[in-house]
């Protein structure tokens, strides 16, 4: 039996929330030293566990504060968990916050060039794809400003240009397809699907239901950082969607 590319072991991430209302920094030292703030555990994710195959497409679902993207932080290496494991079978590409790992002072080529370099990928490899990525991302003369001057749907366009164009072995989603207007929306989904039919195993987060359904065969529901239910994507969304209504 082949290897899952992903396996989730029973993850859990917890935080601290501080029950006191702290209103200034002052306020904060003087209760930190006598011992008098206090604050409460929050499971964002609890105890959750499943597997991804190879080539699988998986959506994951729920309401604002599920842990859907608590998830995929955790998958991605970016945040550890409390407890539990994530074992990955595969370089992993996350496309969470877009643009984050850019510098404001080099243009969007340089950024190419850098991204790139922290994604694991040669200079040549780059030059090879450098192209492909520009005409992507619709930048043209742009690609010689620095990143400063972009909106943010500029940074987001090349951020998801760079890392689509990787062919990564598992890609980690969380939202990016409504960056841009619709028509580089369209683009972003046709190429997820180039990239899910060329191969790669996804993780894909999403308040679009419907978008789901579309890309995804099969979905995780979370709610309160538990897992709800797993399974084929038409049959998990409606189960979500008759939760809705309730």
């Amino acid at each position: 039996m082949e290897q899952p590319m992903i396996q989730v072991k029973n993850v859990t991430v917890r935080y601290k929330i501080a029950n006191d209302r702290v209103t200034s920094l002052k306020e904060f030292v003087i209760k930190k030293i006598g011992k008098k703030l206090t604050s409460k555990d929050f499971l964002a994710l609890d105890n959750v566990s499943f597997n991804v195959d190879k080539r699988d497409v998986i959506g994951i679902i729920g309401r604002n504060g599920a842990g859907k993207s608590t998830l995929l932080k955790v998958v991605s290496g970016i945040q550890k968990p409390a407890s539990g494991s994530v074992q990955l079978e595969g370089r992993v590409v996350p496309m969470l916050e877009l643009g984050a790992g850019f510098d404001d002072e080099l243009s969007g080529r340089e950024n190419i060039y850098l991204n790139g370099a922290v994604l694991g990928y040669s200079k040549e490899f780059l030059n090879e794809k450098y192209n492909e990525i520009l005409n992507f991302s619709e930048l043209g003369e742009f690609i010689n400003m620095p990143v400063r001057n972009y909106s943010s749907g500029m940074v987001a366009r090349l951020a998801f240009s760079i890392a689509s164009m990787v062919n990564p072995e598992i890609l980690i989603v969380d939202e990016v397809l409504s960056v841009g207007d619709e028509n580089f929306q369209k683009k972003s989904r046709d190429r997820m699907v180039e990239l899910m039919s060329g191969g790669s195993t996804v993780l894909f987060v999403s308040h679009n239901v419907s978008q789901i359904k579309e890309i995804c065969n099969k979905t995780v529901w979370l709610d309160s950082g538990h897992v709800v239910m797993t399974g084929d994507a038409d049959e998990v969304c409606t189960k979500y969607e008759e939760s809705l209504q309730l």
